[in-house]
């Protein structure tokens, strides 16, 4: 049985996000147990994610964000079938029920812009069971107290998190982890 995913950002609450090959180099170099990969192609996600499991690393693919690879059920086929990952990051709520269908762990991603977002959300927290939701920006710690609140799933707080400041701010309004692609913020 896997370890619950909650459990496992509790113990590490900082997330390296990487969107290029340095900030995979760097990732590698650091305590970062959870890394968000937001680059590649169908070609290269393979060979990205084998690096970071072979760290010790938990690998979750940006849905969106590797080319080459869609919005469909069968795009998850692929990342279960084909590569070492151990979850997707989404904002597709049928990406994220099929993913826990499949065993990986899921992270629904929000960009809270406006009122509209944040009533979005909170319409949402009940239907969709993601293993956490990631919020962005994550400079907004009344936000942050506000979707914990109501959020019957844990909280990350990722997006503009740059130094230790940012960090122990998200956590004290209730994230139980942040993300950052700063890579400063990954050796604190």
């Amino acid at each position: 049985m896997k370890t619950p995913f909650r459990e496992i950002l509790e113990d590490t609450p900082i997330i390296a996000a990487i969107k290029d090959m340095d900030g995979l180099e760097k990732c590698l170099e650091s305590d970062i147990r959870v890394v968000f990969i937001l680059f590649g192609d169908i070609c290269n996600i393979g060979t990205i994610v084998k690096r970071i499991k072979d760290a010790g690393k938990i690998a979750m693919v940006h849905m969106e964000l590797v080319n080459g690879i869609s919005g469909r059920e069968v795009a998850l086929d692929f990342i279960k079938q084909y590569t070492e990952a151990d979850g997707i990051i989404t904002t597709k709520n049928t990406l994220i029920k099929y993913a826990r269908q499949l065993g990986l762990y899921t992270v629904h991603r929000y960009f809270v812009m406006d009122s509209m977002a944040l009533s979005n959300i909170e319409k949402q927290a009940g239907s969709i069971q993601p293993d956490v939701i990631e919020i962005l920006p994550a400079i907004m710690p009344g936000i942050i107290r506000k979707v914990d609140s109501f959020s019957k799933v844990p909280v990350i707080a990722g997006g503009l998190i740059a130094d230790r400041h940012d960090v122990m701010t998200a956590l004290d309004s209730g994230a139980v982890a942040i993300s950052s692609t700063s890579q400063d913020v990954w050796f604190l």
